[in-house]
């Protein structure tokens, strides 16, 4: 009986052992199942970060070259509205050539080219909002740069008395400040 009792003690051993190992097994190859599927996981994140960091660049680079193709080209607008203004001049240059006309009547017509010529000018200025520097009033250094400095009865001191050149300003921005002769 003893034997018997033995027996059945290893029995019961031998066979937790290879449950144990059993359960082992599934135990490794579950944990290979999963370290397989997260070094997958891994990569598809790997793959989506390198494709999205490639967007961002290439995104980047197209930016970058939208941008300098829009400084280069930023006057396009306001040149094309320029043109017009060429065409009249050069018409005039012809049209002065050809004519068989006394000299007062072609410097009258030369005139009154020149007048529309310049109001071309302005009209192409004022689409660009390019404008002239006021001159109206007391002299301001920020829009006006004195000359000169005279006296004069008829304004005040400080007061424009005269403009030699014109000023101009886009928007806010002086493009070219009045040159002009002041009171003393």
């Amino acid at each position: 009986m003893d034997e018997k009792i033995e027996k059945e003690p290893i029995q019961e051993e031998v066979e937790e052992t290879s449950d144990a190992c059993c359960e082992s097994e599934e135990c490794e190859v579950e944990a290979v199942d999963e370290v397989s599927l997260l070094n997958a996981k891994i990569e598809e994140l790997e793959d989506k970060y390198l494709r999205a960091n490639a967007d961002f660049d290439n995104m980047k680079r197209r930016l970058e070259k939208e941008k300098m193709q829009a400084i280069s080209y930023a006057h396009e607008v306001f040149a094309r509205d320029l043109l017009p203004v060429i065409d009249s001049l050069e018409m005039a240059i012809l049209s002065g050539s050809n004519l068989d006309v006394e000299s007062t009547q072609l410097l009258e017509k030369v005139k009154e080219g020149l007048s529309l010529t310049i109001e071309q000018f302005r009209k192409a200025f004022e689409k660009h909002g390019i404008e002239l520097v006021n001159i109206e009033g007391a002299f301001d250094p920020n829009f006006h740069e004195a000359v000169m400095q005279l006296e004069s009865e008829e304004k005040g001191s400080g007061e424009i008395l005269q403009v030699f050149q014109k000023g101009y300003k886009i928007k806010e921005r002086i493009l070219r400040p009045a040159m002009v002769s002041i009171v003393k």
